[in-house]
Parts: C-alpha cells; sequence; structure tokens
C-alpha cells in the first residue's frame, strides 16, 4: 500500500511511475519514466569506432569498472539488439535511416539534477555509420546539440581519418547547432609512456583547438584506469546545469555557515562532481576525481553485497570528511578540520540544508539564496 501511494504522488508530482532500473542501473541514473517538464539537453558521443566511446559511457553511467569494460566490444549494439527491452527501460537502440540504409545510435535517457535530462546519443564509428551521418543523417543527427563530445585513441594509426571525421563534425554542428559546447577526449593516455605523455597532450591539443576553429573546443586527456576520465565528464556536466551559479552560491554560504574547509556536490548515480567550494586551499589538484571514483567503487562493492551505501565519516588527527546523501540526486561531502565541532553537529547541519537544496535542484524552480544568520 506504501509503496503505490509513492507512485501514486509521483504521477501527481508529475514525475511519472517509478520503474524498474534498466540493465541493473541505479537509481536516478536510467530507470526512470521521463517527466513531462523535463529540460533535455542533447549530447553527442562520437569518434572512430574502437576509440573507447562505449567503455568510457559504461563506466560513468552504467557501473562498470575498469577492467570489466574488455568484454565490451567495439559496440555494444549487436548484444543490444538480441536483448528483450522491454516498457519498463528508458533505453533505446534507433536504427536510423530509410531507403535501404541503416544509422546504428544507441540513445538513452540519463536523468542528472531535478528535471535535467541528458539526451544521449552513443553513435556508431565505422567509417559506413560516419560517412551517413555527414550526408543522409546530417540534419537529425547534429541539429539542437548541447554538446558534442568527441573521443580520439591516442595510439590510432589513422589520425588523419580521425582528423577528417573531426571536422566534418565541426561543419554539422556549425550548419545545426552553432552554440553547441565542443569537448574533445584524448583517450587510452595510460598506453602512452608516462614521461611523454604530457607533450603528446600537448600536441595533440594544439592541434584540434587549430581545427575547431571558429568555434571553440576543450580537450582533456582520459584513461579508463585513473580519475582522468572522472574529471573530463565532471567538467562535461558542469557546463550542462541551468543554475550551476546559483547552486554554487548556495554551496558557498552553506561551507560559511558551517565553518567548512570545503564542501562538494555529487551526482548521486554517476558521483561526478557537479559543484564545490572550498575555503582553504588543498594540495592535490586530483583530489576530486580521486573522490568519485574510490566512493563509486565502494559502492559497486557494497551493491555485490546486497547492500547499499548511504554515508560515510573518515577521521585523523587534521580532520574529518562526511559523505552522506543531500538531496534526491546529490550526494554531499564536508571537510572539516576544527577538533571543536562534534561530528553530530555537522550531521545535523546537512540534514537542515537538505529541503534547501532540494528546492534548488527544480530548474523551473524560485531563485532562492541559503542567508547567512
Amino acid at each position: 500500500m506504501e509503496e503505490f501511494d509513492s507512485e501514486k504522488k509521483m504521477e501527481k508530482e508529475n514525475l511519472g511511475p517509478r520503474m524498474d532500473s534498466p540493465l541493473g542501473e541505479p537509481e536516478g541514473s536510467l530507470g526512470w519514466v521521463l517527466p513531462n517538464t523535463a529540460m533535455k539537453k542533447k549530447v553527442l558521443l562520437m569518434g572512430k569506432s574502437g576509440s573507447g566511446k562505449t567503455s568510457m559511457r559504461s563506466i560513468i553511467f552504467a557501473n562498470y569498472i575498469a577492467r570489466d569494460t574488455r568484454r565490451l566490444g567495439a559496440t555494444i549494439l549487436d548484444r543490444l539488439h538480441s536483448l528483450q527491452i522491454n516498457s519498463k527501460f528508458i533505453l533505446y537502440v534507433w536504427d536510423i535511416g530509410g531507403a535501404g540504409e541503416t544509422v546504428d545510435v544507441e540513445h538513452s535517457h540519463v536523468r542528472f539534477l531535478g528535471n535535467l535530462v541528458l539526451n544521449l546519443w552513443d553513435c556508431g564509428g565505422q567509417d559506413t555509420f560516419m560517412e551517413n551521418y555527414f550526408t543522409s543523417q546530417r540534419d537529425n543527427i547534429f541539429r539542437n546539440v548541447e554538446v558534442l563530445i568527441y573521443v580520439f585513441d591516442v595510439e590510432s594509426r589513422e589520425l588523419e581519418k580521425d582528423m577528417h571525421y573531426y571536422q566534418s563534425c565541426l561543419e554539422a554542428i556549425l550548419q545545426n547547432s552553432p552554440d553547441a559546447k565542443i569537448f574533445c577526449l584524448v583517450h587510452k593516455m595510460d598506453l602512452v609512456q608516462e614521461d611523454q605523455r604530457d607533450l603528446i597532450f600537448k600536441e595533440r591539443e594544439e592541434d584540434l583547438r587549430r581545427l575547431s576553429r571558429p568555434l571553440e573546443c576543450s580537450c582533456f586527456r582520459t584513461s579508463i584506469w585513473d580519475e582522468t576520465l572522472y574529471k573530463a565528464w565532471s567538467s562535461i556536466v558542469y557546463q550542462l546545469i541551468p543554475n550551476v551559479q546559483q547552486l554554487e552560491m548556495n554551496l558557498r554560504n552553506f561551507a560559511e555557515i558551517i565553518e567548512a574547509d570545503e564542501v562538494l556536490l555529487f551526482e548521486r548515480a554517476t558521483f561526478l562532481v557537479i559543484s564545490h567550494y572550498q575555503c582553504k586551499q588543498q594540495r592535490d589538484a586530483h583530489r576530486f576525481e580521486k573522490i568519485s571514483n574510490i566512493i563509486k567503487q565502494f559502492k559497486l562493492s557494497c551493491s555485490k553485497l546486497a547492500a547499499s551505501f548511504q554515508s560515510m565519516e573518515v577521521r585523523n588527527s587534521n580532520f574529518a570528511a562526511f559523505i552522506d546523501i543531500f538531496t534526491s540526486n546529490t550526494y554531499v561531502m564536508v571537510v572539516m578540520s576544527d577538533p571543536s565541532i562534534p561530528s553530530a553537529a555537522t550531521l545535523i547541519n546537512i540534514r537542515n540544508a537538505r529541503k534547501h537544496f532540494e528546492k534548488l535542484e527544480r530548474v523551473d524552480g524560485p531563485k532562492q539564496c541559503l542567508l547567512m544568520r
């Protein structure tokens, strides 16, 4: 009866009924009906076959760990075609085309904060598909794009062809979605000798920025084996959050009120960092992505034991760190160094701030601010 009432309440709030999570996905990711008021943002994920698109998407959005991606082929489309995908899943494989030609695009909806939904198009990278994207399917693929993510295999033996396809993407974006944000991921950097990584990435970055003109592109080096993948995707998602400045202002006020050294906000399903505020300078510039990686792996370990991760407190002689469920779509991490502030006080402050930040997540909600008292 309680579950029935909960579903009715969600329908009343225009969120749609709750559904089982698809393909083992966590709540808050793919397992929900799209709300009628959803703010959908189209994201194109493109790159040559074998560049690593499906592996990185599986790690970020489908809770794979790096070693498990080895069993993924160049694409999972063929396997998905053989699955019985029923109406409970918000995961579709689209065969877009006509007149005897087929363009394979894996299409999924990923729900983020409040009503923000990423409409992710994972485009197959085979030569036939790529050519069709730029000809018969050009308008359909590249219209209304908010973000283009182009993945390059750093050890590709067809760099010239890779660059040609990238330029074709840019021409189509310039024609159909001139305001789209462009991100280039130089992927599989773990395969490059460590002492050569900075030099090779810098060279690729310079080439890509030159080829991208008059558009601007942001470049990241990535690998599925370290925190660089989380850094890149956190930066991408950050650009898509509509009220991010308001969120950051309130996070700063919250940190100052509770006298925290640092406060981080993580998206609940992916554990990508979506906002942060620090009062004290920290030594490790990559700490956010490392925390994302560590906690997500811990969550996966918990799920294998049929347990769910909710909160954690880590304390030593220098600081205390609290990670806790914050809103329906986020976790919060609060770092405190003042030993006179008891753990209970910090946990109460987190609990009291939840309702306020829930309101902020509604992209169409009223503008409010957490005021100092």
